[in-house]
């Protein structure tokens, strides 16, 4: 989707978004934990359990409000994901009867492949990356007349994902600091438009896939590397046109840390919390387990767990 003259979007419309919705939605948990927990300094620890939504992950949210806000053709709706927005978009579209093929790159992970189609949506399977299944959701969208749902380069999915920023500030009004995952912008661009300044956001990124830095390096959004152990939820290639004004504006800084430092993180939000989230799910977590981001003594700091679509825990064992 092209960016508009004004991309920014407001409060009023994220609260409106909010209301449209919230009978769809799960007002997920939030989890004050003590910093010792993971070996930290810092005392004031706010986890945001987003991995609780519907879909196991925040990306309902902006799945339900396009479905719920635009004119969906005999045709259906067609969307290109790694995963989590596929399951979401499946999810809604079941909700409100509507036909719906999902294209994933084959890095999609088998536990995200079957819930899209438990769902009832058609999957294919395209590509090895994000960027292949976009590639050839465009063609099928050009042969059937569906309506498309970009994973975060829209103005719905943009309003969907602010609706967390407005709940989160309910439920915890005296954060100073949240840290946020990126992979294509269009949660942390909800997010950071939502509370416009208000506190500090700090997006984190796996160093393999640098989407955001490498746009805010060049002033606006290019193609970066798409790998590393979070490949299906954070590696898009590239972030939307859509979300870097916002970020810009209202993003305080983005962290960058290893697969090995994402994988430690969620060792250690299983072994402290017994919550077991994906790697893309706890990027914001790594960035203060390896201390790339060391908080202020008696700073309040937030940290989204935003997806848990994941096989990690076997019950057959």
């Amino acid at each position: 989707m092209a960016a508009t003259s004004n991309p920014l979007i407001d409060r009023a419309q994220i609260a409106a978004t909010h209301a449209r919705i919230r009978e769809h939605i799960r007002r997920t948990p939030i989890l004050a934990m003590d910093g010792n927990d993971f070996g930290l300094d810092a005392s004031h620890l706010l986890l945001k359990l987003e991995l609780f939504q519907h879909t196991g992950s925040f990306k309902a949210r902006g799945a339900l409000t396009n479905l719920m806000t635009r004119n969906v053709p005999p045709a259906g709706v067609v969307a290109a994901s790694g995963g989590n927005h596929g399951v979401a978009v499946a999810f809604a579209a079941q909700k409100f009867n509507v036909p719906a093929r999902i294209f994933v790159p084959s890095v999609a992970s088998p536990a995200k492949r079957q819930r899209i189609e438990q769902y009832g949506a058609n999957l294919v399977i395209a590509g090895d990356r994000y960027a292949d299944a976009l590639d050839t959701s465009k063609i099928w969208q050009e042969k059937s007349g569906a309506m498309p749902i970009h994973a975060f380069d829209q103005m719905e999915t943009l309003l969907g994902q602010g609706t967390l920023g407005l709940e989160l500030e309910q439920q915890a009004p005296d954060l100073d600091t949240l840290l946020v995952a990126v992979g294509g912008g269009g949660l942390i661009g909800g997010i950071a438009a939502w509370y416009q300044g208000k506190i500090n956001i700090i997006g984190v990124e796996p160093e393999a896939a640098p989407t955001l830095t490498k746009a805010l390096e060049a002033g606006r959004p290019v193609d970066a590397e798409a790998g590393g152990i979070a490949a299906d939820s954070l590696a898009p290639r590239r972030v939307g046109e859509l979300m870097f004004p916002i970020a810009k504006k209202f993003v305080d800084r983005v962290l960058l840390v290893s697969d090995n430092e994402i994988r430690g993180a969620q060792e250690q939000l299983w072994r402290a919390a017994r919550v077991a989230a994906e790697p893309g799910g706890t990027a914001g977590l790594a960035a203060l387990t390896s201390r790339k981001y060391v908080p202020a003594k008696s700073e309040r700091v937030g940290v989204l767990i935003c997806g848990g679509n994941t096989t990690a825990v076997d019950f057959s064992r």
